[in-house]
């Protein structure tokens, strides 16, 4: 019967007719300005899948592709299909609500909440018109809780949408969140995506002061990860100005704690101190319970440096307590983490470890990637302190396993010399040895091959 079927290209639209499939809403004029920019005339846009007609139809409007016929339209010019898509008449007031919902979700930290809620939007197959912002703040939720590689491939997926819908702010606001996952994850590619969000931003007019303000905070956590201080401290007092009246007092107040703590990084205890006060200050004036438990547990840090152990304590027992009063157990971990150093530092081993235990067990239960890893290491010193070596051996060995597989390249390697300065105490300086190259390594890669071609050079 093959003999009995014409080679002639079958409008998609036809079959689609037969099979009942629904037409999709598209924004006028979009197939066409497809069309025009990859430079296709209509028998070369539809080859293969659509005749000429067809896609004449559809760009006038007189008709409505199927989904299949669309999709092979996007593939054809490298549009995503959210290009084409028009805001649906009518478009259910639940999906709107929502999706405002899970924004509010992402702001107040309710990560697993935002999770739930947006994978549960994805699959419903919500209107393609929103799934640039449901994969933004979805991405935006893996981000808080530590899992890059699921929020890498939204983040991707929502920047393709907010470029194809010339979304500029979101664009910025996306390219941003790619600049932050990159520097979780130690990539050398923060800062230039950091600076191009920036320039994104920049260019809207007018420039939405909220969303520049923000892109400077992310640069200054960039230049501060390459170490580059004063550049660092520059760019979040930028941040403070450029947002003037309308940077609310609670984006102010965090701000400054993330500028403290680029001055305690910088070893430069005294205004680290001053900027995580002020933080302080302003948020317990806003009753921001959640981002003052950050604060306070931040100010403890500087107070530890600076060895003002009784201060510190005084600042992380308030974080606990502020914790306890918004429910708060996403992010407690980390108040665990610090005040189980704040006893191993005060040589109470007992307290650290009950601590540190508890630190790694919440950390589990909200899948806190960096959390667990450092809760190990921190288990591992414990370990060492009390002779256990085959303890500590475990514990080190996940925390390293742990780093490596979140990416946290800098972490892992200040994991390595920390274990390989115990395994030489111990004297075994076979192990550690093992572990100063893979420290070296980091620090320097390719070092290592290179001293292994010297000697195979020299002993040949």
């Amino acid at each position: 019967m093959a003999s009995g079927r014409s080679d002639a290209p079958v409008a998609a639209d036809a079959q689609a007719k037969r099979r009942r499939l629904p037409g999709i809403n598209l924004r006028p004029g979009s197939v066409k300005q497809a069309r025009v920019e990859s430079g296709f005339s209509l028998a070369q846009l539809g080859k293969g899948h659509v005749t000429a007609p067809a896609i004449y139809l559809i760009e006038t409007g007189r008709t409505r592709p199927s989904l299949p016929t669309l999709e092979h339209i996007a593939r054809r010019t490298g549009k995503p299909v959210e290009f084409f898509l028009a805001e649906p008449v009518g478009a259910a007031d639940d999906a709107s609500a929502r999706l405002i919902e899970l924004e509010a979700m992402v702001a107040d930290g309710r990560n697993q909440d935002a999770i739930a809620l947006g994978s549960s939007l994805l699959e419903r197959g919500t209107s393609a018109f929103r799934l640039g912002r449901i994969r933004f703040f979805l991405a935006q939720a893996y981000l808080a809780s530590s899992q890059a590689e699921r929020a890498s491939s939204l983040l991707a997926e929502a920047r393709a949408h907010f470029e194809a819908v010339n979304d500029g702010v979101m664009l910025a606001e996306c390219i941003g969140a790619q600049a932050s996952l990159a520097n979780s994850t130690q990539s050398k590619d923060a800062l230039a995506l950091a600076e191009q969000a920036l320039t994104v931003c920049r260019a809207l007019k007018p420039v939405p002061a909220p969303t520049e303000a923000r892109l400077l905070g992310i640069l200054a956590s960039a230049l501060a990860a390459d170490r580059e201080w004063d550049r660092a401290a520059a760019a979040y007092e930028q941040a403070i100005e450029v947002g003037g009246s309308v940077f609310d007092l609670r984006r102010v107040a965090r701000v400054y704690s993330t500028l403290g703590l680029a001055y305690h990084q910088a070893g430069e205890v005294e205004p680290a101190a001053r900027y995580s006060m002020r933080s302080v200050a302003l948020l317990e004036v806003l009753r921001d319970r959640v981002a003052l438990a950050r604060a306070e547990n931040s100010l403890a840090m500087v107070l530890m440096a600076r060895g003002d152990f009784a201060g510190a304590r005084g600042h992380l027992d308030r974080s606990l307590e502020l914790c306890d009063e918004t429910d708060l157990e996403s992010g407690r971990s980390r108040v665990l983490l610090s005040l189980s150093e704040l006893s191993m530092q005060q040589g109470n081993a007992a307290d650290a470890r009950d601590g540190a235990q508890h630190a790694l067990e919440l950390a589990e239960r909200f899948e806190e990637g960096a959390d667990i890893a450092e809760a190990h290491v921190l288990l591992g010193r414990i370990a060492d302190v009390g002779g256990e070596d085959e303890s500590a051996d475990h514990e080190f060995e996940q925390a390293i396993r742990g780093f490596e597989a979140l990416g946290l390249h800098e972490r892992l390697l200040q994991c390595h010399g920390i274990y390989a300065e115990i395994l030489e105490r111990r004297g075994e300086l076979a192990k550690a040895y093992v572990h100063m190259k893979e420290a070296l390594q980091a620090t320097r890669p390719g070092l290592l091959r290179r001293e292994q071609e010297e000697e195979r050079v020299s002993s040949a």
